[in-house]
């Protein structure tokens, strides 16, 4: 039997992780190959997770999040009024199984936040969600740049199809008019649809103050309320910890 024939025909089906473990059984002496129906269970689970591995690469690199850093890789700590068991209840409001009814998720002030907050994107990239990173400030700026290109639309429309959707620093930067009504959209449009994750600096009970519309500040913040999952983080920042 022509083996290579084989796992030539299997890549040209596009069946790579099937063809590398057809490739690894063949290569055994023959009384250690599997019975025909044990390798078609080794040969289809060797595709299937293939097929999620390069799902998972793909969604993370459209994800476009700051840090490559796991749940379990978060500093957990009463003195940060962060443990496990919070991490686990965030994951469960934003991805099991009833994610969508509780999508928001804000987690100030300073420290990890941003840890935090690509932890659980790449948590959801893992999962299967597809998700986008965004810091407030290139935020802004892809929003300029839709208005001027013409694609505004199609972004406002992308972002409320996105399951997971990240804005990093929220509250460090003014937002102009159209920047609100934008955000008022987004939030709108995601409603009860996908889990959006807000990381700030600023205490929420500053957001009205800092939105400076008291018609929009009401609207925005009427729909970050609604069933939000909030941890507010204490200690010093990781970044100081970094340079000492």
């Amino acid at each position: 039997m022509n083996t290579q024939h084989t796992v030539d025909q299997l890549q040209e089906l596009k069946l790579h992780g099937m063809a590398r473990a057809y490739e690894a059984i063949t290569s055994q002496p023959v009384h250690l190959h599997p019975e025909a129906h044990e390798m078609v269970a080794m040969l289809t689970e060797a595709e299937l997770q293939s097929k999620l591995h390069y799902r998972t690469q793909l969604f993370l690199r459209l994800a476009r999040l700051r840090y490559a850093v796991l749940p379990e890789q978060i500093q957990c700590s009463v003195g940060r009024n962060l443990t496990r068991g919070t991490v686990a209840a965030a994951l469960r409001r934003c991805f099991y199984p009833q994610w969508r009814n509780g999508p928001d998720y804000a987690a100030p002030p300073a420290p990890a936040k941003s840890y935090l907050a690509c932890a659980l994107g790449r948590q959801a990239c893992i999962l299967g969600y597809k998700t986008l990173y965004y810091s407030m400030s290139r935020f802004l700026e892809t929003l300029a740049t839709s208005r001027v290109e013409g694609s505004y639309v199609k972004l406002l429309n992308l972002l409320a199809r996105m399951p997971v959707l990240i804005f990093d620093d929220f509250g460090l930067q003014e937002l102009d008019h159209p920047a609100k009504l934008a955000l008022l959209q987004i939030l709108e449009d995601r409603y009860s649809k996908g889990a959006t994750i807000i990381t700030s600096q600023l205490p929420i009970k500053k957001w009205y103050d800092y939105l400076n519309d008291a018609t929009l500040a009401d609207a925005i913040m009427d729909r970050l309320s609604a069933g939000v999952h909030k941890i507010d983080l204490k200690g010093e920042s990781l970044r100081k910890d970094k340079t000492n």
